[in-house]
């Protein structure tokens, strides 16, 4: 399960550091190439909800093993794309099946895993990938562009899946299924569908056309009318893809808002502080990935930590907050890297600290969003939490991104005319502005799980399939 996570959070950011060898040898333009980023996050994030309910209507084993081969088949027609149109089609593809991917395999988690030390357990390692997944995307593109080709950052999920598919066929059970099959809500399945591709649209094309296009507010305009019918369909469906109590537990809707401002700020990080290492310290794209490599290593074990010995004692209340705040410190300190900063010593304790922040929110907010969910809505549950890190990747690559452009422009204007080091230190300013806006966030979200996640509740007073009362919210607590 892992492994399957790593494959569609790496997939996010492992071909971005490819992208100028795939333009040189592909030959496609400047406007073209954020479509090889965008065609994956489209289909991914715009069918995740429908992907989570498939695994709880068809089995768990068998969407999961449907997922795995259909991955790993778009992943090799993209590595041996010979057009710009091929690579966009299979990084569609590899959206529509890691949108499969990723629910099923929390799912499965959620359902395996039913004792609370294993529980822990299972969720530190699942949340640690989920979290540095985008880290390691880096590393791994650069490795794999500098020393082999371009397409061998889409190759290299053969290799992956391959693994994960034998371990599935090995250890992962098909229960027998409990009581008559449930339906599908076709309806809703097109509602939400169609509101998560407008919203991941219309972010997507803010961070490439600006918040002024008149198509970026459409698109957000739209998603939002959607999501509001679709909400309004739940609540009135006689099999309801999503019940409403689900999102509206309060344990749940704060880990789900968790997840949502971690990667709204992760995404941030890894965006601007690639710029700022390759574009202001001149570092390869392969020293670029090793720069995270700190941050990742802190991640895990912090993520080890938290779920073994302190989520148990202490609970999500109490270390959700701790890990953004960290992630805030974290934030505020990149802001006050400058031209001539060193790795070492400027930048070294910043990403080690944000390892730490994710490595205690990630997991602990990920076993809240499944503590105690019927058995029959795992899969759709489960999507909600992988729908609330895509839109908030979404939302801080674009809104961070617009932002960090408008502080160079007015940089550039206010100590014109532009010479190199001039363009050089309205660069830095821009990336600052975005990890105070990062350190906004973080704070914020820090705030907000205070207050909302109830007092520590014992795993074993929860249990692993809740009856149906469960699906009430839980204002009362």
């Amino acid at each position: 399960m892992g492994l399957a996570q790593l494959m569609v959070v790496l997939d996010a950011t492992v071909v971005n550091i490819a992208l100028p060898a795939t333009q040189a040898d592909l030959g496609f333009s400047n406007g073209d190439r954020q479509w090889i980023i965008t065609a994956y996050s489209l289909a991914f994030g715009s069918l995740l909800l429908l992907g989570g309910r498939l695994s709880d209507l068809i089995g768990r084993k068998r969407t999961f093993l449907i997922a795995l081969v259909g991955f790993a088949a778009a992943s090799a027609l993209g590595g041996a794309a010979q057009s710009f149109g091929a690579l966009v089609g299979a990084r569609a593809l590899q959206g529509v099946f890691g949108a499969l991917l990723a629910p099923t395999a929390l799912a499965v988690l959620t359902t395996t895993f039913t004792a609370p030390r294993e529980r822990a357990r299972a969720f530190g390692v699942f949340g640690a990938v989920a979290a540095a997944g985008g880290a390691i995307g880096l590393l791994l593109g650069g490795a794999l562009t500098e020393t082999l080709s371009w397409r061998w950052t889409l190759y290299i999920n053969v290799v992956i899946a391959a693994v994960a598919l034998v371990g599935t066929l090995l250890f992962v059970a098909s229960p027998a299924r409990i009581g008559p099959r449930p339906r599908l809500d076709v309806p809703g399945t097109v509602l939400v569908s169609a509101a998560l591709f407008a919203i991941v649209y219309g972010f997507s094309n803010a961070e490439t056309d600006g918040w002024g296009s008149v198509r970026t507010w459409g698109m957000l305009t739209a998603g939002v009318l959607l999501l509001v019918g679709f909400l309004a369909w739940q609540r009135r469906a006689a099999h309801p893809l999503l019940p409403l109590g689900i999102l509206l537990h309060r344990d749940r809707g704060a880990a789900y808002l968790a997840v949502l401002i971690a990667a709204t700020g992760m995404f941030g990080v890894f965006l601007f502080v690639t710029y700022y290492l390759q574009g202001t310290l001149g570092y390869s794209p392969i020293r670029t990935g090793l720069a995270f490599l700190p941050m990742v290593i802190a991640l895990a074990v912090a993520a080890q930590l938290s779920t073994n010995l302190l989520v148990p004692r202490l609970g999500p209340k109490v270390m959700v907050p701790i890990g953004l705040g960290l992630g805030a410190i974290a934030m505020v300190a990149l802001t006050r890297l400058g031209l001539h900063s060193t790795y070492v010593s400027d930048l070294l304790v910043p990403l080690t600290l944000l390892g730490f922040g994710m490595g205690t929110t990630m997991p602990a907010a990920m076993q809240s969003a499944t503590l105690g969910i019927d058995r029959q809505f795992a899969g759709v549950a489960s999507a909600l939490v992988n729908t609330s890190q895509q839109v908030g990747g979404s939302i801080g690559t674009a809104l961070l991104n617009t932002l960090a452009a408008t502080t160079a422009a007015n940089y550039l204007v206010a100590h014109g005319p532009v010479t190199d080091a001039v363009a050089a230190e309205a660069a830095v300013q821009s990336y600052a502005t975005a990890y105070w806006w990062g350190a906004g966030f973080f704070a914020t979200g820090a705030v907000l799980a205070a207050l909302l996640f109830r007092r520590r509740v014992s795993p074993d007073a929860v249990p692993d399939t809740a009856p149906a009362p469960d699906l009430v919210p839980a204002v009362a607590h």
